[in-house]
């Protein structure tokens, strides 16, 4: 078995390069007694407001989380939200030499509201419109002066925009040159523009959209199917399909592992996905066995949503779980 220690260990010792669609995610925190007489709504009291960092950040906080350095390459708005983002940013000790500040777009903020543990309406303020050549341009220039020192691409892919065909088949050849691992964590409008990449990480909704395919969660052949048809089509090294109660099916270095879901209390998804893509980087960057990648990204991505709201993952308490449930090949 492997050493977990070292391996949790060797975790701080990596650099990772971080592209994708940053956000914030604002959440109202209140409680429900009774219903508008204006229309069949609930009226929430409000307890509590909250910011946090989200998508292509809230990857970022789960790398640090995890006691790698994560490097963010990604575009905000110039406006308030734009500055409060930078500024919750480098509060969390994290750098903004990547952030492309942009007059011509707005910062996305998703605001959650909750009340007793419910989520009860999500509002988004955001465009998802293309990046200009302009924005792509200073992207590009700030990927070729930061990724020579990472050893390991995420591309946080939430279609906002950041993330264009042309920018990813850029930083992907980039990545070859230099000998680093590139991990997907996709979105439909992109879906088959990651091409050659290291590992490719969708959900059972993603592969459906971005194959256009029928996919049920608990059909191996579907699914098997479906990989193949994404390697082929990508040519990518290796795919690790997320599969929400189902566990998680990798097939990466000619082996193939498919884990079952951990039974725990479900509070809230948000965010899982982001610590998976996080856990995965981190092994892939240190060549772990795909059935390592796949067991640590699947422990990882079960216990964040033990909590409300989007977290980043608790190191101590993912080893001690990885120690507790002794093999995860």
């Amino acid at each position: 078995m492997a050493n977990l220690r070292q391996i949790f260990e060797d975790f701080n010792t990596l650099n990772i390069l971080i592209v994708g669609d940053v956000m914030l995610d604002s959440y109202i925190w209140g409680a429900v007694e009774r219903i508008s007489p204006e229309a069949p709504v609930p009226i929430v009291n409000v307890k509590k407001r909250d910011v946090r960092l989200g998508g292509a950040a809230n990857v970022a906080l789960n790398v640090q989380a995890l006691g790698a350095k994560p490097i963010l390459v990604a575009l905000c708005g110039d406006d308030d939200a734009g500055k409060r983002l930078k500024q919750i940013i480098s509060d969390q000790k994290l750098s903004t030499e990547g952030i492309v500040v942009s007059a011509a777009r707005p910062t996305t903020v998703k605001t959650r509201v909750i009340a007793s543990s419910q989520h009860i309406v999500r509002v988004d303020d955001e465009s998802d419109k293309a990046s200009s050549a302009e924005e792509e341009k200073e992207l590009l220039k700030k990927i070729e002066k930061l990724l020579p020192s990472c050893q390991a691409v995420i591309f946080e892919d939430y279609d906002k925009g950041v993330l264009s065909a042309t920018l990813i088949e850029q930083t992907v050849t980039l990545a070859q040159k230099h000998g680093t691992p590139t991990i997907v964590d996709p979105k439909k409008r992109n879906f088959l523009s990651y091409k050659q990449v290291t590992l490719f990480k969708p959900n059972l909704k993603e592969m459906r959209e971005g194959l256009k395919i029928e996919l049920e969660a608990g059909n191996l052949s579907q699914l098997e199917t479906a990989i193949n048809l994404l390697k082929d089509k990508l040519n990518v090294e290796g795919v690790m399909a997320t599969l929400s109660e189902h566990g998680v099916y990798i097939d990466y270095q000619n082996e193939k592992v498919k884990l079952p879901a951990h039974t725990r209390q479900i509070a809230d998804v948000s965010g899982a996905g982001d610590t998976v893509v996080s856990i995965a980087a981190l092994c892939v960057a240190l060549k772990l066995s795909p059935g390592l990648i796949a067991g640590l990204s699947n422990l990882g991505g079960g216990l964040v949503c033990q909590y409300v709201g989007v977290v980043p993952i608790d190191k101590d308490e993912l080893l001690e779980e990885a120690q507790k449930v002794g093999t995860l090949v």
